[in-house]
C-alpha cells in the first residue's frame, strides 16, 4: 500500500458524497449535523487535495464535473464500506445473534435477495437467516415471518411498516419467441401474443385491461403458481410476461419488449411486528434490507 498517495481524508470525501446526493452545501450540511461553511470548506480543500474540480455552480444550484462524476463511483464504494465496517463493528460489540425470518415472493427470494443477504451476513456473522419464498401473504401477527417485503402496504394493527422503494417493471420474452412471432410495435400488437401466466390469471388480466393491453384467457396458455417457473418459462421462450427490470437485468436471454413504453411502478413495502422491531437483530436486517431495497431500485 502507497499511503503517501492517499493525500485526502474521509471527511473530506464525506462532504463531497452528500453534496452531490444532496445538490448543495446547505442539504449536504443538514444531512451531515454541520454547518454549510464547514461541507464547503471540507470538498474545496478535497478538490486542492486532488487537484481538480468537482462541482461546477450552475444559477443556484451545484452540477458536478466530468471529474466529479468519476470521482463519486469511488467516493460511493468508499462510503458502503464505511458502512459496512461500522456494521461488523456493532454487531460482533453487542452479539447480535439468533434467527430471523424474511418473507418475500419466490422471484425476489431468488434474485434479489441473495446479494443483500451476502451483506447482511458480513454485518451480522453470527445471525440464522430464514427465507420464506412464497407468493402467498405470511402473517407476521402470528410469527410466519419477523419481516415481510410486500408489494402492497399491510393494513393489520400492530404492525410497522416502510416504503422503501418505487420499483419498476415493463414486458420482457426470449428473443426467440419475438424472432418467430415478431416484435409488437404497440400494445394493439402485444395484446395478440402468447403471455406466460403468473399465478392467477384473472388478477393478470385485471392489471392488463385497464393499461391498455387488451387481453384475455386466450392469451395465456401456460403459466405456474411459481414465479419463479413462469419467468423461466418467459425465458425459455413461450411468451411475453411483465416482470421487474432489476430482476429482468439479472436475467441473461430475455428482451425488454416496447422498451419505449412507460414502465409500470409498483411500491416495495417493509413489514414487521412492532415488538419485534425492537430486537437489535430485527431492527438490523430490517434496516440492512430498506438501505439496499432503496438503493437498487428507483425510489
Amino acid at each position: 500500500m502507497n499511503w503517501n498517495a492517499i493525500n485526502f481524508d474521509w471527511n473530506q470525501a464525506r462532504s463531497f458524497l452528500a453534496t452531490a446526493e444532496e445538490g448543495s452545501f446547505s442539504a449536504a450540511a443538514r444531512v451531515l449535523g454541520q454547518t454549510q461553511p464547514t461541507v464547503g470548506r471540507q470538498v474545496a480543500a478535497l478538490e486542492q487535495a486532488l487537484g481538480v474540480t468537482l462541482f461546477e455552480r450552475v444559477g443556484k444550484s451545484l452540477n458536478l464535473t466530468t471529474a466529479g462524476a468519476e470521482l463519486l463511483v469511488h467516493a460511493s464504494e468508499m462510503a458502503n464500506v464505511a458502512n459496512r465496517i461500522s456494521l461488523t463493528a456493532t454487531s460482533q460489540s453487542q452479539a447480535i445473534e439468533g434467527q430471523v425470518r424474511i418473507t418475500a415472493s419466490d422471484v425476489m427470494s431468488a434474485y434479489q435477495l441473495p446479494p443483500i443477504l451476502k451483506q447482511i451476513r458480513l454485518a451480522a456473522p453470527r445471525l440464522e437467516i430464514d427465507v420464506v419464498a412464497a407468493n402467498d401473504i405470511r402473517d407476521i401477527q402470528r410469527r410466519e415471518a419477523d419481516i415481510a417485503i410486500r408489494h402492497v402496504r399491510p393494513t393489520q394493527p400492530d404492525l410497522i411498516a416502510k416504503l422503501v422503494a418505487e420499483a419498476t417493471a415493463h414486458f420482457y420474452a426470449a428473443p426467440s419467441y419475438l424472432e418467430q412471432v415478431g416484435r409488437p410495435r404497440n400494445e394493439e400488437e402485444i395484446a395478440k401474443l402468447d403471455f406466460v401466466g403468473f399465478g392467477d390469471i384473472d388478477t393478470m388480466i385485471g392489471f392488463l385491461n385497464p393499461a391498455g393491453i387488451e387481453v384475455t384467457r386466450k392469451n395465456f396458455r401456460i403459466g405456474s403458481q411459481s414465479g419463479i417457473v413462469s419467468w423461466e418459462l418467459v425465458r425459455q421462450g413461450f411468451g411475453i410476461s411483465v416482470m421487474s427490470d432489476d430482476v429482468a437485468a439479472l436475467t441473461p436471454g430475455v428482451e425488454r419488449v416496447l422498451p419505449e413504453r412507460e414502465p409500470f411502478k409498483f411500491p416495495i413495502w417493509l413489514a414487521t411486528h412492532s415488538e419485534l422491531q425492537t430486537a437489535r437483530r430485527i431492527r438490523l436486517v430490517f434496516d440492512q434490507l430498506a438501505d439496499h431495497l432503496g438503493s437498487r431500485t428507483n425510489y
